[in-house]
């Protein structure tokens, strides 16, 4: 057994069914051994040789996995050039992971016509940053691309970006507002939109409706593109979807992620056809959608959720459990698999989400009255500690 053993005893483990008294081993970052019980004065590992940590009166949880956010914005796209290396910015980032609990974490990047911090060359300036911070970080820190569907003609530069960086998740969205287009109709917060863009509202208005008129192009496009991305096993999802038929749509295009379905119809469509299905976090805390859309509480408590996610608050995804919990929609062990084992499923990653023996120890420690973090473990390594825990450690 490793000399740098951390044996964390007596405190409340969540396990995948149960929240039990137990003791944790890990070794080598990962959790080395789980006992449950009363495991006698030394936690049952006498033989381990590692230092003890009493937990009682803490809940010791699975890290949560953050499958899909967009938090990071306000840490990399600070007033105008006063953050000149953004990789700075992504530490920042990575600190707030931790202090939220989150060990592993989707960086969601538009890559869009919208322009700013959404469009092509704030993406490339991103990732860019990411190549330099993520391997200096324990946080497992991952990328998305939210790619907008009717922007094919620079498919070959996304191409290139993702062999580049090794990205493994795209999803597809479309935001052009279609029916306004087709409408004749002046699109709401144009100018707006337009300033963060860099462009006139005029410019964007007529880039807007250029876009529209390929609309008959986009879906033979998508198919030629996702048929790439296949080749190169990148994961592929869709965002909004409001319907049955649009679900089916990106479903044969191998998007078997629905992102925050905007209906119960779609979210039930996804459910049926095996594909896997994410809302939002803040949803849950709210108790309802911001925009005006299906309450992610009504998706959870009729089991069409595979998923949570902070979308752009990363507090959201702990305290969305508790809240579940609260409101009796669900267990503390269901709630938590919702921000743990669910999205290291929807990520294809079998060595995380749960409390087991060969696992790796990403783990947070938590007051479950008021849902504070006291420390997080990433692979082992403690990212964030803070008192009064710090205090039982040192």
């Amino acid at each position: 057994m490793s000399n740098q053993a951390l044996i964390l005893e007596n405190g409340d483990v969540l396990g995948r069914d149960a929240l039990t008294q137990g003791s944790l081993l890990i070794a080598d970052g990962q959790i080395a051994d789980v006992l449950c019980g009363n495991a006698g004065a030394d936690g049952g590992f006498a033989d381990a040789g590692g230092r003890k940590v009493d937990l009682s009166g803490w809940t010791v949880a699975p890290g949560i996995v953050d499958v899909h956010g967009d938090g990071f914005e306000r840490h990399v796209a600070v007033r105008r050039g006063a953050l000149t290396a953004m990789e700075h910015g992504l530490f920042s980032v990575e600190a707030e992971l931790a202090a939220n609990g989150i060990t592993t974490a989707v960086l969601a990047q538009f890559y869009s016509w919208e322009g700013g911090m959404r469009g092509p060359e704030f993406a490339d300036r991103l990732f860019a940053a990411w190549e330099q911070a993520a391997p200096q970080v324990k946080t497992d820190l991952r990328l998305q691309l939210r790619l907008e569907t009717h922007l094919f003609e620079q498919f070959d530069d996304v191409l290139r970006l993702i062999d580049r960086t090794g990205l493994r998740y795209v999803v597809f969205n479309d935001h052009l507002p279609h029916d306004r287009l087709a409408a004749g109709k002046t699109p709401p917060r144009l100018t707006g939109q337009a300033l963060k863009s860099g462009r006139s509202p005029e410019a964007h208005l007529e880039n807007m409706k250029r876009l529209h008129g390929l609309n008959d192009r986009v879906f033979g496009e998508l198919q030629a593109f996702s048929a790439e991305l296949t080749k190169r096993g990148v994961q592929i999802g869709s965002h909004d979807d409001d319907t049955a038929e649009k679900r089916a749509k990106f479903r044969s295009l191998g998007a078997n992620v629905s992102e925050f379905p905007e209906t119960i119809e779609a979210a039930q469509a996804a459910r049926d056809a095996g594909d896997l299905v994410v809302m939002g976090s803040p949803n849950i805390v709210r108790g309802a959608s911001h925009a005006g859309k299906v309450s992610a509480r009504e998706i959870v408590a009729m089991g069409l959720c595979d998923a949570l996610a902070s979308d752009y608050h990363y507090p959201s995804p702990r305290y969305a459990a508790l809240e579940l919990v609260k409101k009796g929609i669900c267990d503390l062990p269901a709630a938590w698999r919702l921000v743990s084992e669910g999205p290291a499923k929807v990520l294809g990653l079998t060595d995380r989400g749960v409390i087991e023996a060969g696992k790796r120890a990403d783990l947070v420690i938590f007051d479950r009255e008021t849902g504070r973090v006291g420390a997080t473990m990433a692979g082992g390594k403690i990212t964030y500690m803070t008192s009064p825990l710090a205090e039982r450690f040192i």
